[in-house]
């Protein structure tokens, strides 16, 4: 025998349910927003710090490391930053390198995601099976393939030695192919008979639609140029020729007892950055949301 519930119990049942997914909606609220703040201090703590230190004089950071006050703040270590270091050109190079790197990216991988997501053709099969291998294989594992393969072009020192290998990005291709694959397919038929040409729907249908997957893989690539260090290590020899990252790496070394030179040099670095994330989060986030990435 199966029991039923009357109309009364059922109606009193009603909003006991509703008060209890109320209170777990606001548990996991309450939760969300404690573990959101817990991560945000973890990451924003130590750019603080940096921060502070920058502007504390070398005396008091050699007295007192982990001190988060001081009684003489200056901008002393900014300026001795710039004059003594080529910051100026080291920014120039990783603009350059990240700008470059941005837009052949996108032209490459937005073709190809395209071509994977609208056409068929023979051999496709083989084409994404080489896109998941440049997925799996780690970045450290190809530097010295890489760096043979420059050396016989020439390349080695030059902006390309940087810009070519940042072109093979899989993550983007299967970002462009995600968000192509959900575009309406009425519409590239429609585009075909009106006598468009693949190449017309991938440039006036297509990219247009693909402004949010555009902006992620942008940002996300310039990002990552921005901060690539091992591989402009090793190509970069000259001290004026360095990005960034390289760039701050080799005042460790110099400044060993200039904490606050050493720390103000990171934060004109990261600065760029910000100011990237700052402008740009909301792209960012209907990106990622918009193609399916988790």
């Amino acid at each position: 025998m199966t029991a039923t519930l009357t109309p009364a119990a059922r109606t009193s049942a009603e909003p006991q349910l509703k008060d209890d997914s109320g209170t777990g909606t606001k548990v996991f609220n309450r939760l969300a927003a404690t573990c959101m703040v817990l991560f945000g201090l973890i990451w924003l703590v130590p750019f603080v710090f940096a921060v502070i230190t920058s502007l504390r004089p070398d005396n008091e950071i050699t007295a007192n490391p982990s001190g988060w006050w001081s009684n003489n703040w200056n901008l002393h270590a900014y300026s001795s930053a710039l004059q003594d270091n080529p910051i100026g050109w080291w920014y120039l190079n990783s603009f350059i390198i990240a700008t470059l790197s941005v837009v052949f990216t996108v032209v490459v991988c937005s073709m190809i995601g395209f071509a994977l997501a609208q056409l068929n053709f023979r051999g496709r099969g083989v084409v994404v099976a080489a896109v998941l291998i440049g997925l799996m294989v780690p970045t450290q594992a190809m530097v010295l393939p890489q760096f043979i393969e420059f050396r016989f072009l020439h390349l080695l020192g030059t902006y390309w030695a940087l810009i070519l290998p940042a072109i093979a990005a899989p993550i983007a291709v299967f970002v462009y192919q995600a968000f192509m694959k959900g575009l309406p397919p009425a519409l590239i038929e429609a585009a075909r008979l009106d006598g468009a040409s693949w190449w017309t729907i991938y440039r006036r249908v297509c990219m247009p639609l693909c402004r949010p997957a555009t902006s992620a893989v942008a940002i996300l690539t310039f990002v990552m140029s921005w901060n690539a260090f091992l591989w402009p290590l090793l190509v970069l020899t000259q001290t004026k020729s360095q990005t960034i990252p390289v760039g701050l790496s080799g005042l460790i070394g110099g400044s060993a007892n200039q904490y606050a030179e050493v720390m103000a040099s990171a934060v004109l670095g990261i600065l760029p950055l910000l100011a990237v994330f700052l402008i740009f989060q909301r792209q960012i986030v209907q990106g990622v949301a918009q193609t399916g990435i988790k």
